[in-house]
This record gives C-alpha cells, sequence and structure tokens, in this order.
C-alpha cells in the first residue's frame, strides 16, 4: 500500500518481460520490485468484551503485535474517563481500583509498524457487586473548624491485619494541603489508622480527605464499595501548657499567652496524665461517673464546660467544689479542676485538636488513649504505617511513576 492506493503488477506481464529480457542478452535491468504492504496491527483488549464480575483491581490487558498502542481510554457508563497508565507489560492500570458494579468501556488504538495502518478495538465489560462490604468513617467532621494537633481519622468496619492489606488501605488515601506539609498515616489498632503532620499543622492549612476505597479489596473477600471525601480547615494555633508544680494553665493563641488559670489537678493515687493531649470533644454538660474507671460509689454528678483530653476520663472542667484548691495543691481524681468562670472561657476558647499539654506528674500518657497522636516521636509514629514512609513521599513517587508511564 502506498499513499492510499493500492498497485497491482499482472503475473503475465511480468514474466513476458523477464523472459524478453533474458532473451536479448542485453542486460536491461528488470524493473523495482514493490514492496507488499505489512498487515495491519493485531490488538485485543482483556477483559472482553461483554464480560462480567470482573474484579475491580484488575489491570486491563491490551495486546498488540506488528505495532503499538497510540491511544487508550477507560470510562463509565456516564462517560466519566479513569485516570491511569500503560506500563511496559501492555497493562493498564488505575490510579485508584474500578468501582464495583460499575460498567466500564476500553477502547483502545494501534498504529502498525509501518505508521500507516489504525485498527481500533471496544471491550466493554461489569466489574462484580461485592456480597462482602468493607464500611468506613472518618474525622474530623467535614466542614469543620480544627485546633494544629487534629489527627484525621480512619475507622474501619473489618479488621485489616496483613501487612499487604494495610499498606493497600495506605495507597487508597490521599491527603491534599494548601500548605504541603510532611505527614504520615500510622495503625492505632486493626480498625482504625491516624494521619498526623510531622510538626503541628500551620494555622490557616486547607485539608481535603480523599479516601478511594471503591474497588479496594482486603483479606478476607472484603471489598470497598464507596470513596469518601472530607474537607476541614486548621484555625489558630491555641496551646495550653499545664504545670502540676504551679497549679497554672497558661493558654496561648499564635504564641501569645491570652489567659492564666489556677487549676487543681488529681490527688495522689489519682494523678493526671502528663503528655501532649489534643482537645478530642466538648460537652457542655456530662455525667460524671466513677465506675467508668473502675471506683463505684466515688462519685456520680454533672459537671459543666467539658473538655475531654483522654478516653480514660481526663477532662478539663468547670469544679466550683474545688475552687480553694486551684492554684494551690491537687484534689481532683485526674481531671484539670477550674472554676466555672475559667471553665466555661476555655470551653468557648477551645477548638478540638488543640494542643494541651500536662507536664511534672507521676503518670505519663499511654498512646492510644483515644486520639494521641502527639504521644509517639516522629520515628515511632512512621514505625506505625505499613508502607514505612511519608505521604508527601509517597505522593512524589505516584507523580514520578505516572510521568514514566
Amino acid at each position: 500500500m502506498r499513499n492510499g492506493s493500492t498497485i497491482l503488477v499482472s503475473t503475465s506481464t511480468a514474466v513476458l518481460l523477464v523472459t524478453a529480457g533474458c532473451a536479448s542478452g542485453g542486460g536491461t535491468p528488470a524493473p523495482p520490485q514493490e514492496s507488499r504492504p505489512l498487515p495491519p496491527p493485531g490488538l485485543t483488549i482483556t477483559p472482553v468484551d461483554g464480560a462480567k464480575k470482573v474484579p475491580p483491581d484488575t489491570g486491563i490487558g491490551v495486546r498488540v503485535t506488528g505495532g503499538k498502542v497510540t491511544a487508550l481510554s477507560v470510562a463509565d457508563a456516564k462517560g466519566r474517563e479513569v485516570s491511569g497508565a500503560l506500563a511496559a507489560d501492555g497493562t493498564w492500570r488505575p490510579r485508584w481500583p474500578l468501582r464495583p458494579g460499575t460498567a466500564y468501556t476500553v477502547r483502545a488504538q494501534a498504529t502498525g509498524a509501518d505508521g500507516g495502518q489504525v485498527v481500533t478495538e471496544r471491550s466493554a465489560f461489569t466489574t462484580l457487586k461485592p456480597r462482602k462490604v468493607l464500611e468506613t468513617g472518618m474525622s474530623p467532621l467535614d466542614g469543620e473548624r480544627v485546633g494544629v494537633g487534629m489527627p484525621i481519622q480512619v475507622l474501619l468496619s473489618k479488621p485489616v491485619t496483613a501487612r499487604e492489606d494495610r499498606a493497600a488501605v495506605e495507597r487508597s488515601l490521599e491527603v491534599r494541603m494548601s500548605q504541603p506539609v510532611e505527614g504520615a498515616w500510622s495503625w492505632v489498632s486493626d480498625r482504625e489508622m491516624q494521619f498526623r503532620p510531622r510538626e503541628y499543622w500551620p494555622s490557616g492549612e486547607r485539608v481535603t480527605v480523599v479516601a478511594h476505597l471503591a474497588g479496594l479489596r482486603i483479606g478476607g473477600g472484603f471489598w470497598g464499595t464507596k470513596d469518601r471525601t472530607l474537607s476541614f480547615t486548621v484555625g489558630p494555633e491555641h496551646i495550653t501548657t499545664i504545670r502540676n508544680k504551679t497549679h497554672r494553665a497558661i493558654v496561648r493563641k499564635n504564641g501569645e499567652v491570652v489567659r492564666r488559670i489556677p487549676v487543681s489537678l488529681g490527688k495522689p493515687g489519682y494523678e493526671s496524665w502528663s503528655g501532649t493531649m489534643i482537645a478530642q470533644e466538648k460537652a457542655e454538660d456530662f455525667l460524671m461517673d466513677s465506675a467508668t474507671i473502675g471506683i463505684p460509689g466515688e462519685y456520680f454528678h454533672h459537671t459543666k464546660w467539658n473538655v475531654r483530653m483522654t478516653y480514660s476520663g481526663m477532662f478539663f472542667h468547670a469544679a466550683p467544689w474545688s475552687t480553694g484548691a486551684q492554684g494551690r495543691r491537687n484534689v481532683s481524681h485526674g481531671c484539670v479542676n477550674a472554676s466555672t468562670s475559667n471553665a466555661r472561657w476555655f470551653y468557648g476558647f477551645t477548638q478540638r485538636g488543640d494542643i494541651i499539654e500536662v507536664t511534672g506528674t507521676s503518670r505519663r500518657l499511654r498512646f492510644g488513649n483515644g486520639p494521641t497522636p502527639w504521644a509517639k516521636s516522629w520515628q515511632e509514629w512512621l514505625a506505625g504505617s505499613a508502607l514505612g514512609t511519608s505521604a508527601d513521599a509517597r505522593e512524589a513517587e505516584l507523580r514520578k511513576d505516572s510521568a514514566d508511564a
């Protein structure tokens, strides 16, 4: 084939020309032989057209003979294209898994080795609808303004124990930041992982978390079926330092002292936790029951203006019965007692995720006593990651892989 037209040569004419040439003895050269056109390239796609119950994490195979792939697209039934890359082995993989129970169409184009002939193929298939579903929950709340120490929490309905499954979950989580900072995911338990920056979040940071969980498979045949997205902002830097020695809470906003509060901490035998905590939740009214910490009958009453610091029951709250001791000695069962006016002010001032540091007591905060990401050093935090690296380093690797592909 040349310039789009086919050249035909008569066999009988060719024979006569050759015979005449031989008989003449004059050595007249034969006309140049026309090269045969190359066959069109071969192109096949898997899954094959019409395939059903295709696993969402299956790569799409594109096999070409006598040419190369020059165009490839994958789209769902609504025409939304899926981002992915074609590897050297001819397997196209999406950046995030395909969605379960969804119809997809693959369109591929291959061009022959001579650059002339083009073939196209199409394959439509449907991914499986799983019977075992992995459900998830996330924190903070979508749209919430939080403190500089707030971690991102992902809660799973099923335990994830295998390292390769944990790594797959981590890879599915994307953290987008308006001011990029180094951060990492770490497993708190088989059903919970948290993300924290290496240092505290910068004030004004805007964060969007995208959990690409649809199509994620973990052990036992469980599949994620829905992606989740949340966005939050980081408010002013609030850091409160509470010193057992002085019985004072020093409250700072963006580095400036805004209030000094006399407090009373845990008495002997009920010492408060020392460590870097966050404001985990707030409750204007809370029923304090000593039975929940293993000492039934010791107290059972409502408190006002409560800011929780641990799951085990350490709060910053109003304690009008102990105002005479506040700033002088410790009389509580482990909570931080303040006057009603100071506790009300602190309650209104505090954002979830604000840093509260307690120093000088005999008990050290245990990691996992609620969201306590700052109870670990950065290296200890990274050790809890199945991938063993920070999220920004993985994002750089993903960008490099996409560029290479």
